[in-house]
């Protein structure tokens, strides 16, 4: 277990440190190695050497050996506390072609929805995930959100829906919401709908999700958080909250679970384990209830 805590971080009141961090975070795989920082940074490699082991001793960063190199990454435990002291990674971010995005979400939902009622979803898509910042992700995100919009209307309008839908709903949609369906997904495949919505959505989902996700095989893919929405609530068969309080509109017919989850933000990855354990556990009874017949084995 990491040595590191919210006092010992004091470390990176070292701008060479600070700047080291940063490298490392926005390289393309989030690794590097002492010689190609000091290349960068126009530094001798035993300077940069000094600096790496202090972080390395504190928790902050581990090694990888690789034959005679080491790589060396932001422990994954402190992503999040990385990121408030360096700040959010810098984007490139291209104005999104709301125009285009909807002219092929009309192509897609020809004979379900008009090109009017696309537009207009799209931009108000966009408008909702603009509200926390610039994403370099927006455009595409914006398409995606639409299109999810647009499906889960067509599902609450059919007679006759294909399979059960269930919207998991948290806080920020980054942490609880997203290992439920994460887990629902790699369980269910393609037998049930699985959506998620925050009543107060973060920017992104937390680092310690992803990697505790990873760790028992549930990718976490291109989801990212998105705001609760009417038509979502409405396509779902089962509506599972944790600690959103009243934020989810009521509509006849949808069954309501509030599941008391403790939430994750900040918590060390330990603890974070084990509120997915909690969490896979109520996904695969609920799992057991919406298809009986093809529940897998625990």
């Amino acid at each position: 277990m990491s040595r590191a805590g919210a006092g010992e971080l004091t470390t990176l009141g070292d701008p060479t440190r600070a700047r080291i961090l940063r490298l490392i975070r926005e390289s393309d795989d989030g690794r590097a190695l002492v010689g190609r920082l000091a290349e960068v940074l126009e530094l001798r490699q035993p300077t940069v050497s000094h600096h790496m082991r202090a972080l390395h001793a504190e928790g902050i960063v581990e090694r990888q050996p690789d034959g005679r190199r080491v790589w060396y990454s932001i422990t994954p435990q402190h992503a999040d506390r990385i990121d408030a002291l360096l700040g959010e990674v810098p984007a490139v971010v291209g104005v999104p072609d709301l125009e285009r995005i909807a002219g092929d979400l009309a192509v897609r939902f020809r004979g379900s929805f008009s090109p009017e009622t696309v537009r207009v979803t799209v931009d108000e898509s966009y408008a909702l995930l603009a509200r926390k910042g610039t994403s370099p992700l927006l455009a595409s995100r914006t398409a995606d959100f639409a299109a999810t919009r647009l499906d889960a209307l067509r599902h609450a309008e059919s007679a006759t829906p294909d399979k059960p839908s269930v919207l998991f709903v948290c806080v920020q949609n980054a942490g609880r919401s997203q290992i439920a369906a994460g887990i629902m997904r790699q369980l269910a495949g393609d037998r049930v709908a699985v959506h998620t919505a925050g009543s107060e959505p973060a920017s992104d989902i937390r680092h310690t999700v992803v990697n505790v996700l990873n760790e028992i095989g549930v990718p976490i893919g291109a989801e990212y958080p998105k705001p609760l929405t009417d038509e979502a609530v409405r396509a779902a068969d089962v509506v599972v909250t944790m600690g959103c309080g009243d934020a989810c509109p009521i509509y006849p017919g949808r069954r309501y679970l509030d599941w008391e989850i403790e939430d994750p933000v900040g918590k060390p990855t330990d603890r974070v384990r084990t509120i997915r354990d909690d969490i896979e556990a109520r996904v695969r009874d609920l799992l057991a209830d919406l298809v009986p017949s093809e529940t897998p084995d625990r």
